[in-house]
């Protein structure tokens, strides 16, 4: 993979219509992957070294960013999701790796400006089910 620039790791929701539209203007942005070890260590374990539980691992994701929103029916789309609680289907697209797609639970989403500047966010999503990957 050659060096990207990290303004094009996009991230998109699906607007409820079935169409996923770019909902913010990221500066920073990070995504996470997880696999949480599940320990099946026990008093006869070999000289009590921890096992682990092979494709038994809790797996996850987590997005972080922080920025400004496109506009405000993007600040009004991801309010309202939040504020319903509800879980949607979101895409991150890593340029030149590829799309993970699923739905996630918006876990925080702050306002903050500074008196001389635009009003910026800090969003943070927890994936809530499968996540799908597709190379581009």
């Amino acid at each position: 993979m050659a060096v990207q620039k990290g303004k094009d790791l996009l991230l998109k929701l699906d607007d409820g219509a079935g169409a996923f539209v770019s909902v913010v203007g990221l500066r920073a942005r990070q995504i996470s992957f997880n696999a949480e070890a599940v320990d099946v260590t026990h008093a006869e374990s070999a000289g009590r070294w921890r096992e682990l539980l092979a494709g038994a691992a809790v797996r996850r994701a987590a997005v972080s960013g922080s920025g400004v929103f496109r506009d405000e029916a993007a600040d009004a789309l991801v309010r309202q999701v939040l504020f319903d609680d509800a879980i949607r289907s979101w895409q991150i697209v890593i340029p030149s790796f590829g799309i993970v797609q699923g739905p996630f639970h918006i876990a925080n989403l702050d306002y903050r400006g500074d008196h001389a500047g635009e009003v910026t966010f800090d969003l943070a999503l927890e994936s809530a089910g499968a996540l799908t990957f597709t190379a581009l």
